[in-house]
Parts: structure tokens; sequence; C-alpha cells
């Protein structure tokens, strides 16, 4: 075999692992290593294969999308949003077959994308368009990698699957892209796809799911089970649910636990989609003007819905960052009443038209408040468009703007004191079983609480008089309140609501071993941490610059709050050596094997620092063993690792 074509097996095989089983085998150093090789061979000979990687980068955008006919019409699902609905298609089914059975399956919402394949070889890739023809996007879905450039297979192929973005992805492109942030992930793969620059596909992570053989010109296969392990033989990504069912009770039961599970996994999904599974049935059965009559998708509650906006207020947090609310009609969403809808900024307000008045669509994600989507067109109202506040709303204090937020100046405004001694009182932080806002806004209102050290001076004759205080409510609260003395440095620092400091930066900065040592690092010391950049370096700094803070610091600890610190080993193989682990590992997880490090003496750090003495590189190390090598740290890999702790 020659060079050319076994680095493009074997780069295709690699792909395959990493994008389709989401089993990578091989780094992508490596990777990178045999495609930088294809790609110099290609420019030497002029050959590019059909099936070489190189053509899955992103080219010159496009001048227009050009109509492509389907080869066998791509129909769209009847929708039953009810289970009578849904018993009317059973009964249907019946009638045509008595022993039909079903197949269920994950409804995704996303675009539906139709690829062509012709003697075993990719070709062309479409929308669905109207169903007879649609958009030729084959330049952008060549970004994507989740499908194979040859099959097996080699008569006239039409397979369909459906164009998404994991939500993992849209969070993480919305947090490096603030300016560019996407509303969801389904309008997100639909214009990454729809995009007549193909790079932009490829920068949104743009994946298809494969679920349907739409035309075979030959040997067609005999149910949609055979048509999924089709798919899966030939190198197309699948997910992996997917039941096959004989009576209606077995399809009911895979129909909720798609409804409960669909909350859990990486895609946007909207329902479950029913077929029968038997292509003769599927024949007999036919089509409507717009339908199988052999396939129905049962749509959930809505997670989107449309309502309007009756009022824009604020809200103030714990950092005094001022929130945009709007309270709008009640409306039905997902199973609850909304009243109550939020936007992130001012600027969310003005990009996404919202005014009193503005009919608005509005989601519901995992937050226990929807979010606004945007105002709908043609519903706006003469209302003058919302004001940026210049003073706090609720305590008059200056606004200051920082970056695309406001913050109220004042420390001690009272919302923001309540927002932060909740914060102290969550399970992560001091963990004051029962403490909830309204209690706390009660001790606020009538017992001036404002500080955490205040929470340790709380009696039993602090609760007298309050309304839904008995003893046992009480005696529960100071038990909780006695127990949060006892604390890690981990959970204060989280506790304590500096700055941007969430729980992994506090577990980093807890490293350091005492409340004094973080206090004392310096902004060199701190941006040198994996979790901790410039800001949030700035405002530890800030915080603990603070002579209020420390004094509360001091307070908390005159009240009897313990820091409990690590009994560090100070013996044993790893003893006096600060050791960092990158990449992944097959024989620990990443903590176990910290855990490891730290019985046989070791500091493990998460940052390559010019204190780190040791790096253990596993599968797919990247940035932090090229940077342990400019500054010639040691470098072990598993296998060495191993033979050290035994």
């Amino acid at each position: 075999m020659d060079r050319q074509r076994y680095l493009i097996d074997t780069l295709n095989q690699w792909a395959y692992e990493y994008y389709v089983l989401d089993a990578p085998t091989h780094s992508d150093r490596e990777y990178d290593k045999l495609y930088d090789e294809l790609r110099e061979i290609e420019r030497e000979t002029g050959i590019v294969e059909p099936d070489s990687p190189t053509r899955r980068v992103g080219g010159e955008p496009v001048k227009g999308f050009e109509r492509h006919t389907h080869i066998a019409r791509l129909y769209s699902l009847d929708k039953a949003v009810t289970e009578d609905e849904l018993a009317a298609f059973f009964t249907r089914v019946k009638k045509a077959d008595e022993d039909a059975g079903f197949t269920v399956e994950y409804k995704y919402d996303g675009l539906t994308v139709c690829l062509t394949y012709e003697n075993g070889a990719f070709v062309r890739a479409s929308t669905r368009g109207n169903g007879i023809e649609g958009e030729d996007v084959t330049a952008q879905v060549l970004t994507i990698r989740s499908f194979p450039l040859k099959i097996g297979y080699h008569g006239t192929l039409e397979v369909r699957g459906e164009a998404v973005i994991r939500l993992s992805v849209l969070e993480k492109y919305n947090r490096e892209h603030p300016s560019d942030a996407l509303k969801n992930a389904r309008n997100a793969a639909a214009g990454a796809v729809r995009n007549l620059d193909p790079k932009m596909t490829a920068e949104r992570g743009v994946e298809i799911l494969f679920y349907d053989i739409n035309y075979m010109s030959e040997d067609p296969l005999p149910s949609q089970a055979a048509e999924k392990e089709f798919l899966r033989r030939e190198g197309f990504k699948t997910y992996p649910f997917f039941k096959v069912c004989k009576t209606a009770e077995e399809v009911q039961d895979a129909v909720d636990e798609i409804e409960v599970e669909r909350r859990k996994i990486d895609y946007l999904t909207d329902g479950a989609v029913i077929k029968v599974n038997e292509t003769a049935v599927r024949d007999r059965m036919g089509y409507t003007d717009k339908f199988p009559r052999w396939a129905i998708a049962y749509k959930f509650e809505a997670e989107e819905a449309e309502t309007t906006v009756r009022e824009i207020f604020w809200q103030v947090g714990r950092t005094g960052k001022l929130t945009p609310l709007a309270k709008v009609d009640p409306v039905e969403l997902a199973g609850a009443t909304v009243r109550r809808a939020t936007l992130n900024n001012y600027g969310d307000i003005t990009r996404k038209h919202v005014r009193v008045g503005a009919r608005v669509l509005i989601r519901r994600s995992n937050e226990v408040i929807p979010e606004i989507l945007g105002a709908i067109d043609g519903t706006m109202s003469d209302t003058p468009p919302a004001e940026k506040p210049s003073v706090c709303p609720y305590c008059g204090s200056q606004v200051e703007e920082i970056g695309a937020n406001l913050f109220c100046s004042n420390r001690d405004c009272p919302p923001r004191v309540v927002q932060k001694l909740t914060h102290y009182c969550t399970k992560n932080a001091a963990d004051v079983e029962g403490m909830s806002e309204a209690t706390i806004q009660l001790l606020y209102d009538k017992r001036g609480l404002r500080k955490f050290s205040d929470f340790y001076a709380l009696t039993e004759e602090s609760f007298a008089g309050l309304e839904g205080f008995r003893e046992r409510k009480i005696g529960n609260l100071l038990s909780a309140i006695e127990k949060s003395k006892h604390i890690t440095l981990e959970r204060l620092l989280y506790a304590l609501g500096i700055g941007q400091i969430g729980r992994v930066a506090a577990r980093d900065l807890a490293a350091f071993g005492s409340i004094e040592k973080v206090a004392a690092l310096t902004y060199d010391e701190l941006v040198a941490l994996e979790n901790i950049g410039e800001v949030t370096a700035r405002g530890i700094i800030a915080y603990f610059s603070d002579e209020e803070n420390r004094a509360e610091i001091g307070r908390l600890i005159a009240a009897g709050v313990e820091i409990e610190q690590k009994q560090r080993v100070t013996e044993g193989v790893f003893a006096g050596q600060t050791v960092v682990l990158t990449g992944s590992l097959a024989s620990f997880s990443r903590p176990e094997a910290q855990k490891r490090i730290e019985a046989l003496g070791g500091v493990a750090a998460s940052s390559v620092t010019n204190s780190t003495t040791l790096v253990i590189a596993g599968e797919k190390a990247g940035s932090k063993l090229e940077k342990a090598k400019k500054l010639g740290i040691p470098i072990i890999g598993e296998e060495e690792f191993l033979k050290m702790l035994e």
C-alpha cells in the first residue's frame, strides 16, 4: 500500500474513533503529524483522493446556494401531542398489519440534511427544503467529521440526518464569542450549515446524527433496525438510544424514558419519533400529501412559548451586578406557569428589541427563570425602549458600567447583602441547611443581619416573635450554623463570594494551604494558575487588600469558625515534588491520580509553573506538556507513573 493511501485510511479511522465513536485512540499531536505529511504529499503530487481528510477543511465563502432535487422526496412527520392521538396512530398501523413492529428514537431539534453517495463516494449534501428540492450545502457539510467520505455500499444512496450542535459546545462557543452569542442550539446549527462561509460551519462545531435511509438503489433493507445497523457499520454517527418495540405499551415505555432522559443528554430534543419498523408494512401504508402514514412525532410539552412583556425591572446580585428581568403575561411552559423571564444585560435588551408591550419568545432550559430569546417580528409596541439605569433602583447609589454589565457601587446595598449571605449558606459553601433566602431576608429586616459573622451570633432569642419559627425549626437552624463552623479552606474561599471565584478556582487556591498564603499571592502567581485569569486575579487581590474583608475573616475566626487544613503527607516517592497531570490516563481518573500523588508526599497542582518539578503526560496531552518542555521540567508517561506508585 502506498504511503498516501496509508495516511488517508489511518487518519479516517482515527477521525471515526474520535468523532463517531467518541473513543479516541491517538493524540491530536499524532493526528496532526500524519495530516501534515499527507498534505505535503498532495501538494507535491497534485492528487487529492475523494476520501482524503484534507477535503474537510472549510474553503472560501460560496456566492450562493444552488438548488438540488432529491432522488426521493423527504417527507416531514405528522405530530401527536396527546396520548389519544398516539393511540389513533397505533390503530391505523394495526389495521394495516396486526403484527407490525415499531421503532422509537429521539426527535432532534436541528436542521435536516440529506447526503448522497454514488459508487461508494460522498458526492453531495443538501437541506430538506420543501422535501422535493433543497439547498446544496456540500461545502459546509464537508467541514463536519461525523460521516464517512467513502463507504462500502456502491449503489446510489441518500441518507438523512439532523445537523446539531451539542449544548456543551454551544455554551463554550457563547462563552468564547460573547458579542456573537447564539440563542439556542437549533438556530445555531441551522445558521452554521445554511451559511455561505464554510469556515463558520467548522468553527461552530456542528455534527450530524444519522437516522434514516431516504433512497437505496440496490438491495433495499427490510426494516429500520437493519437501516440503523447499516448506518453504524458504514461509519455514520448515530445516537445510541434506539428501541424496537412490538406493542403500544412498549412504545409508551420508550417514549416515557425519552421524556425523562432528554433533559440529561447533550443535545436539544423536543420529542420522540415512532415509526413502523418493517419496510413492507410501510409500503402498504403509503403517504399522505405531506406525511408518511407509518411514522409520527410525539411532541413533549413546549420548552418555548410566546408572551407579552408588561414591565422591565432590575435585580441586584451578590456582586452588585444589575440583571434585567421582565414581568410577562402568565404563560404555561414545560409544566409551569411563567410570570418572569430574564435577560443578560442592557445590551441584551437592545439586541433582542425587548420593550414593554412587545411580544417575545421565551425559553426554559435548566434555569428556574426562563430566558427571553427575542421580540417576535411585527409585534413591537409604541412604548419607548427601556432606559439604562444610572443609579441603583434599590439604594440610589451610582451605577458603574464594567464591560457589558452594570454594577451597584454600594457594597451595603440591601439586595446585594442578602444575596451574599444566601450564597454563604449554600450547599457547596458553608452549607447552613435550612437557611433560605426568605429567612435571611427576614433576619436582615428584623434582626440586623448584615455580615457572615452575624450568623454565629444568632441565638434562640434572635428568632423570638418571628412568624413561622417554632422551637424545632429554630433548633435545627442553630445546629446547622454551629456545624458550619467546621469548614475546609476550599469551601470558605467559595463561600466568601470573592469576585469570580467559583468552586474550581477555590480548589486551586486551597492547595496553597492557608487563607494567609492565599491572601499573600501576587498577580503573577495567580494568573499562572490554570483556572484563574487576569480579571479574577485582580479581583482576588482587591478582595484581600480591602480592610473590611480582612476584618470580617478575623471576625469569623473569632466566632469559632475553624478552617480545616489537610495534613500533608511528607514521606513517599513524590515527597517534595510539585506534580502536574496533563492528558487522560487509562488507569485512573485525574482526581484519583492526584490523590495517589498526595498520599505519597507530593503536591498535585493544576498548572505548570516554575515551581513544578514533574509532569505526568497521558493521552491527548496539550499545552501543559508543551510548556513543561520549554521550561525543561522532567516529563514521564503513564507507565513510569504506575511504576512509581508501586
